[in-house]
């Protein structure tokens, strides 16, 4: 295959494992069927993003945690700020299941050497420490609302949101680094080959990438087609 093929097909497999990745089936099948390229599976990432929400919405805060660093450790090494609201999320699990007369041993415990060397680094984070551990002071069933908002869903569903995006995000910066590669390899071949003067080439290599007038009119099989974030 010569050098334009391969990376034709190359560019095709990164744009399809995108599409698969960033939540498009519709459109990952039709662009595969259009580039011949054989159809994915679900893709593995998306799965562990499911398995990682999941485990974030039942409150299973630490299988969460080993998924995710499974999945790609360097985000929560990366992201201190998102590291911290998944603990403290997991000290407020802690924390409910041990009210009310419960062990409040393992919340203390976490508290101290989980999230007490990190709240000094910012005043949010010790502001949020500091709310989350009135919660083993006050009844539960009269706590101030600011309070209450701790042991509702809604702080599972924001840290699971936060995830999440980190994930995808993640993910677009490795595809974005591949592209970028393949469009350095492509223009590191032109000029090898135009030095060599073995071949000439056009001004413009076509690669053949943009379609043909029906496929700009696609609608919502060709960008608008809603995202699967979860």
């Amino acid at each position: 295959m010569c050098f334009l093929g391969r990376l034709r097909s190359d560019i095709n497999a990164i744009i399809l494992d995108y599409l698969t990745v960033a939540g498009y089936p519709n459109a990952a099948a039709k662009f595969s069927t259009e580039a011949n390229l054989s159809p994915q599976q679900p893709s593995s990432s998306i799965q562990s993003r499911q398995r990682i929400q999941t485990f974030i919405y039942k409150g299973e805060i630490e299988s969460a945690i080993h998924a995710l660093n499974d999945l790609d450790p360097s985000i929560l090494d990366e992201d201190e700020p998102l590291h911290f609201a998944l603990l403290r999320l997991q000290l407020v699990e802690l924390i409910r299941k041990s009210r009310p007369g419960g062990d409040i041993g393992p919340a203390l415990e976490f508290a101290q050497t989980q999230l007490g060397p990190k709240a000094p680094r910012t005043p949010q984070f010790l502001e949020d420490l500091e709310k989350t551990m009135s919660l083993l002071v006050f009844d539960h069933d009269n706590l101030d609302p600011s309070l209450a908002a701790l042991l509702q869903p809604g702080l599972r569903r924001e840290v699971a949101d936060k995830v999440n995006k980190a994930v995808l995000e993640r993910q677009q910066q490795r595809m974005d680094a591949a592209i970028r590669h393949l469009v350095q390899m492509r223009a590191w071949s032109e000029e090898v080959v135009r030095k060599e003067g073995k071949k000439d080439l056009p001004a413009r290599i076509d690669l053949g990438l943009d379609g043909d007038d029906s496929d700009r009119q696609g609608g919502a099989e060709n960008g608008t087609e809603p995202m699967i974030t979860t």
